[in-house]
Parts: structure tokens; sequence; C-alpha cells
């Protein structure tokens, strides 16, 4: 097992408790980080003469996907809050506690809250087997709108989210399709946010196509360059239908075409069928990869929304992420579930006499 081969069994989160911060009160907002802007770089070129994005990108970046509560107001932490911020992490998670994946590496830091011991509980697993995330100084990767947090969602996504909360209540294991699609392992998500694990990406491009290999769940996005029309309306996909084209060295992806339900991966309201998603793939500087998407769902959100990751250059290889084949967790959680139907019938039926 590698760092990076490590099966997902629930997101774990930092429990809402007493907040110890690690960030001086009235400390004053620090300045962008060096990494954080593209600086007038130029990129080296592809056959075709545009610039080549191929390489192996990582994203492992702390950087928490909104801006927590306690950072409200400010978009960049100073040198001396960042360097606390990497000594707690350092502490916290030092080869001893549980896994932690999403924004509660970084919320663990801030908090300097340790809800990550491990407890010997099956299924958890430690920390050392994740890649260390990179800590810059900036508060959110949602960058619009300003407050670094989503917008508020629709009243038609809430009743979304609703009817699907009632049905899982309802049905939780009636067939695979009712178990999500993560413990399925079927998909990766776009836009290309999540962290934890897994998190490479390998992009190869000729004139005419790019593709990215997602080394979550293995797959690969195929993005034709040039004027072609999208799929008609009524054919839907989990990754959408991608259109790319060069607008100077960017790479410009806008892809439309959801399936919607759980596509769209990870945060909060997901994807509509009707979102439109727009990426723009940047080299910042020979080892920084800018990557921007934006997205316009107004099923969804009340406002179009736009996030700024940093990848990194990787020398690593990514190598095939086979968990669907030989998934018995699928067997299991189906199983147990009839197991638990037949006991409750015959507890229904003993009661009866």
């Amino acid at each position: 097992m590698t760092q990076r081969c490590v099966r997902l069994f629930g997101a774990l989160v930092v429990a809402i408790g007493v907040v110890v911060l690690v960030i001086p009160l009235g400390a004053q907002a620090g300045k962008p980080d060096t990494n954080t802007a593209a600086k007038a770089y130029t990129p080296p070129r592809a056959s075709d003469g545009h610039a080549d994005l191929s390489g192996v990108w990582s994203h492992n970046s702390a950087t928490p996907f909104e801006r927590p509560k306690e950072l409200e107001g400010r978009a960049f932490l100073t040198a001396e809050e960042v360097a606390n911020l990497k000594a707690n992490a350092a502490e916290l998670f030092n080869g001893d506690t549980d896994a932690a994946f999403g924004d509660s590496v970084f919320l663990a830091a801030l908090r300097k809250n340790d809800k990550f011991k491990s407890t010997d509980v099956t299924g958890n697993y430690n920390h050392f087997w994740l890649v260390d995330r990179e800590f810059d100084n900036r508060t959110s990767l949602v960058s619009d709108p300003p407050d670094g947090r989503l917008p508020a969602l629709t009243e038609s996504a809430k009743k979304r989210q609703a009817t699907a909360a009632e049905r899982r209540r309802l049905h939780p294991y009636d067939g695979p399709e009712d178990i999500g699609l993560s413990q399925r392992c079927i998909s990766g998500s776009v836009p290309m946010l999540g962290a934890g694990y897994n998190n490479y990406y390998q992009i190869v491009q000729t004139p005419t196509y790019v593709g990215i290999n997602m080394e979550m769940r293995h797959d690969t996005r195929v993005i034709p360059i040039g004027e072609r029309p999208h799929l008609a309306n009524n054919l839907r996909q989990w990754l959408g239908d991608p259109r790319g084209h060069w607008e100077g060295d960017t790479l410009v992806v806008d892809t439309t075409n959801f399936r919607g339900g759980e596509s769209g991966g990870g945060f909060s309201g997901g994807l509509s069928g009707s979102a439109h998603v727009t990426e723009k793939f940047t080299r910042a500087n020979p080892n920084t990869l800018r990557y921007e998407v934006t997205v316009n769902d107004p099923e969804t959100y009340v406002r179009p929304w736009t996030a700024v990751l940093l990848m990194k250059q990787s020398k690593d290889q990514v190598y095939e992420y086979a968990c669907h084949e030989g998934n018995e967790a699928m067997t299991g959680t189906l199983g147990g579930e009839r197991v638990k139907e037949q006991k409750t019938a015959a507890a229904t039926k003993s009661s009866s006499k």
C-alpha cells in the first residue's frame, strides 16, 4: 500500500466544540502568497505551439474549500500564522492519529483541536498513510463570492436535498444504486476539488484532444479541442460533456450535460443537470498549475461561484485505482440490510401473534 492507495470509508469532520484559535486577535491580513498569483511566466510549448500542460499534478493543498467562520473578512494569513498552522498540523498528525480528510486538517490546525486520536475502531486507519498537506496563506479555495463561502442554495435545491434525504432514510440500501458513488467506486468528480488522498491528475495533450487521468477511481476525461457542439440535451454523463479551447496560454474547458444528483463532487448542493462548469488551466510557474473553476448552476445556487486550486507538479506516477473490482463492501452492505429486514419482519410477525 502506498501513501495514496487507501479507501475512503467516510469523511472525517472536526467536531464543533471549544475553538482554540491559532490566529492572534487583531492580526492584519497577510499579502497574497507568491504562489497564489500567476506572475509573468512563459511556459514550455507543446508540438502545436500551445502551452505544455502535460505531466502529473497533485492537489494536496490544506487550504479549506470554504473560509472558516473564525477567519471572516480575511482572504490571506500572515507568514507567522501559516508557520503556526504547519507546526500545529505536525503536532496533531504525528503518525499516531486517525486519518483526516478534506478541510479537517486545516481546521484541526487552526483550532488546535485533536479529534483524531486513534480509537482502534473498525474502519479507522492511521494518518501516516496519507500524503502530507501543503499550507499556503489563503483562507479558502472559494475566491468568489468574496467572503470565501458558497452562495446560498435555491429553494429548488433545498427541496431536492430534502427529498433525497427522505429517500435515503426510508430506502437506505434497497439495491446497489442506493449506495453512494464513492462507496461504489464509481466516477471521479468535476470540478476537481476534493482533497484527502488519491489527489493526482495526469494530463496528456495533443493538438485535438486533452486527456486528464484522475487518480481517484481512475476516470479519464477526454476533452476535444476546437469547435464542436455539445451532446444533445438528453444525453447526460457523470462527468458532463467537456469542450476545450485555448485563450492564450490558458486551456479553457466548458462542460455541460451533467447527470445531476451526486455528480459534482463533495461540496454542498452538488450539481444539477443544467449546470455549466468553466475550468481554466494555466501554468503559473514551472511547478504550479493554476486551476480556476466557475460553476454556474441556477437550479442549485442563487449565483455563480469560483474556486482556485494550485496544483503542484509531481514526479510520482499515477497507478490504477482498482476500487470497483472486488468491492466486497457492496455485497456486505446489501447482504447486511437484507438480514436486518428479515429480523424486523420476524419481530413484527412475532409481536402480532
